[in-house]
């Protein structure tokens, strides 16, 4: 293992722990909605952060061991259903919208990112929950996808302006 690989993979171990710190925190904020479950997606910040400053395979890696990680600690299995389904066509989603639109779009691909989310952990509740009545969600949760999006794109795009001359990215 060469100095490169060492330094990249402390990188990838620093954003998967501050993930998993971010969605632990964020489990204790509760927001003054009627719809149960719905998250800021701060967590999502880290992601994003890592699929513009590393590589989708990256984000990918990191994404996969916080959601593990983070049901883990969480101690609720369905959480991480509705956690992968949700992680997985966010990063999808977001992934392509990074090959179109490049750093400062950056807050257009968390808002897709964090619509997509919404729609995968809804698409897992109908399979779970096997009641595709809960698609009546679907208006409510993208609105607080947009809104959610925005906010988290914003932090990143901060943070990655910050991080972009230190991290020599």
């Amino acid at each position: 293992m060469n100095k490169f690989d060492i330094r990249h993979m402390s990188r990838l171990s620093l954003l998967v722990s501050a993930g998993l710190i971010i969605f632990v925190l964020e489990g204790f904020i509760t927001l003054p909605v009627a719809i149960p479950g719905i998250k800021l997606g701060l967590s999502n910040i880290v992601t994003l952060f890592t699929l513009y400053a590393f590589s989708r395979r990256d984000a990918c890696l990191v994404l996969i061991l916080r959601i593990v990680l983070g049901s883990l600690f969480g101690g609720q299995v369905v959480s991480f259903w509705y956690s992968l389904s949700g992680g997985v066509l966010c990063l999808l989603a977001m992934s392509l919208c990074k090959f179109v639109l490049n750093e400062e779009y950056m807050v257009v691909t968390s808002v897709v990112g964090a619509v997509f989310h919404n729609i995968g952990q809804l698409l897992a509740a109908i399979v779970i929950l096997e009641n595709t009545a809960i698609i009546y969600y679907l208006p409510a949760l993208l609105l607080g996808g947009v809104l959610c999006g925005i906010l988290t794109g914003l932090c990143c795009k901060l943070v990655f302006k910050r991080l972009k001359n230190i991290l020599k990215l």
